[in-house]
């Protein structure tokens, strides 16, 4: 059985993670501006490759936008705005919901596959620059407990979070 951390040290882990996000973020952000891609449209291309019908996946649909303003957890009009940026930069297409005249589906276009190459291989490098001074086991330990908080996060009740989140 493992011991909580104390407030102290559950705090200091809180600010340690935000920093370290946040350096991440800025370099990733750094390096993908020659690209012309910003987070949010990187956020959107990778979700948009996992969603079923916007892969490799035969038969399923591609999915709607309103789903992806959900998937990351943004308001509906912000994420128009990131498909807007994205379809002028053609790496998406905007196709009509054949179930649903008002709908729009958002589907991946092959300059968008490739973008979300060079974005997988931009988070690869931040990462891996940012992680090289910690040995193997202590980010193997790190990631463990990270997916051990985020799962009893998940499954708890909501009381005090937002819905969703």
């Amino acid at each position: 059985m493992t011991t909580p951390p104390t407030a102290d040290t559950a705090a200091e882990l809180a600010d340690a993670l935000t920093r370290a996000m946040k350096r991440i973020r800025r370099q990733t952000m750094h390096r993908l501006e020659p690209y012309g891609i910003t987070p949010a449209q990187a956020r959107a291309l990778r979700t948009l490759a996992h969603a079923p019908g916007c892969g490799e996946e035969a038969g399923a649909a591609p999915m709607r936008l309103s789903d992806l303003a959900d998937r990351l957890r943004i308001a509906p009009r912000s994420a128009t705005t990131v498909v807007d940026a994205l379809e002028d930069a053609d790496l998406v297409s905007r196709t009509p919901d054949p179930a649903d005249r008002r709908a729009v589906r958002v589907v991946l276009t092959d300059a968008g596959r490739a973008a979300l190459d060079r974005i997988g291989r931009v988070r690869h490098e931040v990462a891996q620059e940012y992680f090289e001074p910690v040995s193997r086991a202590e980010q193997e330990a790190l990631l463990r407990a990270l997916r051990a908080a985020e799962a009893a996060y998940e499954s708890a009740p909501p009381t005090g979070r937002p819905a969703g989140r």
